[in-house]
């Protein structure tokens, strides 16, 4: 049996969209028959503690020659090259986005994780991104070979038929509550639809403490308690059933390398109103959605009132868009999605034609 090792920071079972397509990647290679060895690692990282570092380090120097490493990218980005450089393992980089394209860092921060992941990365025998929105920065930006890349691109499970959209229409968000996610843009975006008749509600893990009490404060300034429920995180079922009555998806994102909630809202056939930021473009099909410049919250109420106005409560789009089909079938696995990941693993050659 094939064997691979997967160094994932934290615990496996956090509900954020890259955490939910590690998870997916992990049990997709094993479901292809490859043993695969979870090496859970301190959740400090892209800022590891001296205690995180040295504990991720061992576990990774212990992995042999023979068995493909893949390293998620917190961890892979934020380790000194020296450190990855003694690693015996052949080294596969998971990046979902590169470090230094996360809101909110000084330029001194901004410039080392990007040194950092740049000559990580050359140490990377393969890389596996989410997105060509990704690849295309990795070899840019980093210098990446492409042809060492793999584009994963998340699965969606199939949703089961939804239940008619509520009323008044519920506007659905989903992300961590983390200043990328632009929370705070779309709380004064709805703050300028209160002529309206809606309700919305926030899911998502309060992940940056500043950034909660943040929202928490401008949710209370904006009079928003009615009508706006920042849920934090919810059990699955309990956000399908958001999803099935939602009549709009809405996340006025910063920046995605991905953005595997998207498909979701695609699966469960919602209009998207969003950002043209990052992979965004790519993921959301130009007739399922609108993306509007990043951080402005009259656009994005413009958009979600468009939505409301022109889309009947009792309707929603095709749950499968002809544009997603053959490229994230509900159901499929990053694991699955190209035929190279394993040979990406583990090095194998592709198979060549005849002749």
């Amino acid at each position: 049996m094939r064997r691979a090792a997967f160094a994932i920071p934290g615990e496996l079972t956090t509900v954020t969209g890259g955490y939910l397509y590690e998870k997916r990647l992990l049990e997709g290679l094993r479901e292809l028959g490859t043993d695969v060895a979870y090496l859970r690692v301190g959740d400090s990282f892209p800022d590891p503690t001296s205690v995180d570092a040295a504990d991720a380090t061992a576990a990774m120097a212990a992995i042999g020659a023979d068995v493909p490493l893949i390293v998620d990218g917190l961890v892979f980005g934020s380790l000194p090259t020296q450190l990855v450089a003694e690693l015996r393992a052949p080294i596969v980089a998971m990046i979902h986005h590169p470090l230094a394209h996360e809101e909110g860092l000084d330029d001194a921060r901004r410039g080392h994780l990007f040194r950092t992941e740049r000559d990580n990365l050359a140490l990377a025998r393969a890389v596996i991104v989410p997105s060509s929105h990704t690849g295309r920065i990795l070899t840019a930006e980093y210098g990446v070979d492409p042809t060492v890349i793999t584009i994963a691109r998340p699965g969606t499970d199939r949703p089961s038929l939804p239940a008619p959209p509520s009323a008044p229409p519920l506007i659905l968000s989903v992300g961590i509550q983390h200043p990328r996610k632009g929370h705070d843009v779309l709380f004064r975006a709805l703050a300028r639809l209160t002529d309206l008749d809606w309700q919305a509600v926030i899911v998502g893990t309060p992940y940056d403490p500043p950034y909660v009490a943040e929202l928490a404060r401008l949710h209370a300034e904006l009079g928003l308690g009615s009508r706006v429920t920042l849920a934090g995180r919810l059990p699955d079922a309990e956000r399908d059933a958001l999803y099935a009555r939602a009549s709009i998806f809405a996340l006025a994102t910063r920046y995605e390398g991905y953005g595997l909630v998207f498909d979701e809202a695609l699966a469960w056939g919602l209009p998207i109103v969003s950002c043209a930021t990052g992979a965004v473009p790519e993921t959301v099909p130009a007739d399922a959605g609108m993306l509007v410049p990043v951080g402005d919250d009259a656009a994005v109420a413009d958009a979600s009132a468009r939505s409301s106005r022109t889309m009947p409560r009792e309707c929603r789009w095709p749950r499968h868009p002809p544009p997603r089909a053959g490229t994230c079938p509900a159901g499929s696995t990053p694991a699955r999605s190209p035929s190279a990941c394993w040979r990406t693993c583990s090095h194998e050659k592709a198979p060549q034609p005849d002749g």
